[in-house]
C-alpha cells in the first residue's frame, strides 16, 4: 500500500512539473486554446505595428490605464503613443523566441522572451528582454493593460545585417 501511494504521488508530481514546464517563457506554448493564439497573434501583431508606428491601432489596443514600463522608467498610454510617433523610441524588430499565455478569466498574462532590435536616442541598439503582457478583456476585446520589459542577461541572439550579435 505505502508503494502504491508513493507511486500514485511521484505520476502527480511529474505530470504537474511536465505541464508547468511547456508554459514556461522560451518554451513553446503547445497546442494553444484558441484564446491563447488570439492573445499570441495579438501580441506579434503589436510588435509590428510598434515597429511600422501604427498609433491609431496601438490606441485601439491601449487601455487607456494601459502602464508601460521600460528600462529608464514608467509612464501611460499617451506618453508611450508620443514617444513612438516622435521616434525617440522605435521598435525595429522583435524576435520572440518563447512565450506563455496564462488567462484568469478576463486577465491575461504572456511572457515573452525577445530580443529588441530598436532605435534609443539615436542609436541602434539589440538587446535581451522577458517582456510581460498583460491584457484584460473588454467588451469582448483584448485591451493591453501593461507592458514591462526586464532585462535577460543572456547573449543576442538574433542577427542583424547578416553580422550575429552577442
Amino acid at each position: 500500500m505505502k508503494k502504491a501511494i508513493i507511486a500514485i504521488f511521484l505520476c502527480v508530481a511529474g505530470v504537474q512539473l511536465s505541464h508547468a514546464q511547456a508554459n514556461l517563457p522560451g518554451s513553446p506554448v503547445t497546442n494553444p486554446s484558441k484564446e491563447e493564439q488570439v492573445l499570441l497573434d495579438l501580441s506579434k501583431a503589436k510588435w509590428q505595428w510598434m515597429a511600422d508606428k501604427k498609433i491609431d491601432t496601438l490606441n485601439g489596443l491601449f487601455n487607456e490605464k494601459c502602464v508601460f514600463v521600460h528600462m529608464g522608467g514608467s509612464w501611460g498610454k499617451t506618453q508611450e503613443l508620443n514617444t513612438i510617433k516622435s521616434g525617440n523610441i522605435w521598435y525595429k524588430k522583435a524576435e520572440v523566441y518563447g512565450a506563455s499565455v496564462n488567462i484568469f478569466g478576463n486577465t491575461a498574462i504572456l511572457l515573452n522572451d525577445i530580443d529588441l532590435e530598436a532605435v534609443v536616442g539615436g542609436n541602434d541598439v539589440v538587446h535581451a528582454f522577458m517582456v510581460t503582457e498583460v491584457y484584460i478583456k473588454e467588451d469582448g476585446k483584448w485591451k493591453m493593460g501593461s507592458l514591462t520589459f526586464s532585462t535577460l542577461l543572456r547573449p543576442v541572439k538574433m542577427s542583424i545585417n547578416n553580422q550575429q550579435q552577442h
